[in-house]
């Protein structure tokens, strides 16, 4: 057991990275499911409380204490019981919102504060994890107003908010954290996936107070923050410095964005079509007035995809929506290419 260079050298340039003002401090770990178990570990920590408030929609992995956070059952057959103290909040869904019309007033929010008055007082809850761009859940963003309001609500209360960067960060959506555009400072960032361009690496950063409130030995792993990994995800820092990444990204939202106005055009399936940065989805309903989800047409689509060489994952509560998320190194005849077969399969309903 002993510390080396790279993973010193990552953590001190992940913590000058994170969208919060310092001092910050990182540990390294394997996956995101282990590192979002130990962001939850720093809050109750820190915090000396118990509960958590998660969202509906939100998928933090698949291990007994994430999957307690995740929102979706097709997750957890047969796997109760669950970790307890953990409350669902419901999440900004702008498309699919039936407390607001057309645009966000924020209806949900006042939800979130009703739930302090009849399911959890605020003293005993430890933190708010928060997708800033839902995953699984369909690359659903938070709207910059609603996380103005957690955040306040956090400040209020001494709640850790904590934001699950592990599918929108590092460059996914034309920033290197997505909290960048949100206008607000979360206390802890998770981050996994692109951060080492494929090795099994993990991170959680947040302020210093709160990672030095863990006791010695309370948490650490074999693996977390090995070289090769590390090694990994400085090339890929140093890649995000020197390079054109972060408009690489912008410019593949708004190329899949102009092909999705087009499609809404001639698709009257779909219905929305939404994201951030380079990360779009595409949402297909029965019938635009009504909003029904359609999984049928989005399994049909994928399948038409498979066969003609595009591998297309499905996402959404509903299974109704395609995610698209292709590497920010993707050529632009690439990624028109996917686009077309993507068009094709649509054109074949």
């Amino acid at each position: 057991v002993g510390t080396y260079e790279s993973y010193v050298a990552l953590c001190e340039r992940l913590n000058e990275a994170v969208p919060i003002t310092g001092p910050n401090k990182t540990i390294l770990a394997n996956s995101g499911a282990e590192a979002v178990e130990n962001a939850i570990k720093i809050a109750k920590y820190a915090t000396g409380r118990t509960a958590i408030i998660a969202f509906e929609g939100g998928y933090h992995g698949r291990t007994l204490m994430t999957l307690s956070l995740t929102s979706k059952t097709a997750f957890k057959k047969n796997l109760g019981p669950f970790f307890p103290d953990v409350y669902r909040a419901p999440f900004p869904y702008e498309y699919q919102c039936a407390m607001c019309t057309n645009a966000c007033s924020g209806a949900c929010a006042d939800q979130l504060e009703k739930m302090l008055l009849t399911h959890v007082e605020p003293s005993a809850v430890a933190a708010i994890i928060i997708e800033p761009v839902q995953g699984e859940g369909g690359f659903i963003p938070v709207p910059p107003s609603y996380m103005k309001r957690l955040r306040a609500l956090c400040d209020k209360h001494g709640i850790v908010l904590i934001a699950d960067e592990v599918q929108c960060g590092f460059g996914r959506t034309g920033t290197l954290f997505a909290m960048e555009q949100m206008g607000v400072e979360p206390d802890i960032i998770v981050t996994a996936k692109s951060i080492a361009a494929g090795m099994p690496l993990a991170a959680v950063t947040g302020r210093a107070h709160l990672m030095d409130s863990v006791h010695l030995g309370g948490m650490g792993g074999t693996y977390g923050g090995n070289p090769l990994a590390c090694a990994a995800a400085l090339e890929v820092l140093n890649q995000f410095q020197d390079g054109n990444l972060l408009e690489r990204a912008t410019s593949i939202g708004g190329q899949i964005r102009a092909r999705g106005e087009q499609w809404t055009k001639q698709f009257p399936g779909i219905g929305d079509v939404r994201g951030l940065g380079g990360m779009i989805a595409i949402e297909f309903v029965k019938d635009r007035s009504t909003r029904v989800p359609d999984p049928d047409a989005v399994a049909k689509v994928s399948a038409y995809c498979l066969q003609h060489g595009v591998i297309t994952m499905r996402a959404g509560l509903y299974t109704n929506c395609i995610r698209l998320l292709m590497p920010l190194v993707i050529t632009d005849e690439q990624l028109q290419e996917g686009l077309d077969v993507l068009e094709a399969a649509m054109k074949s309903l």
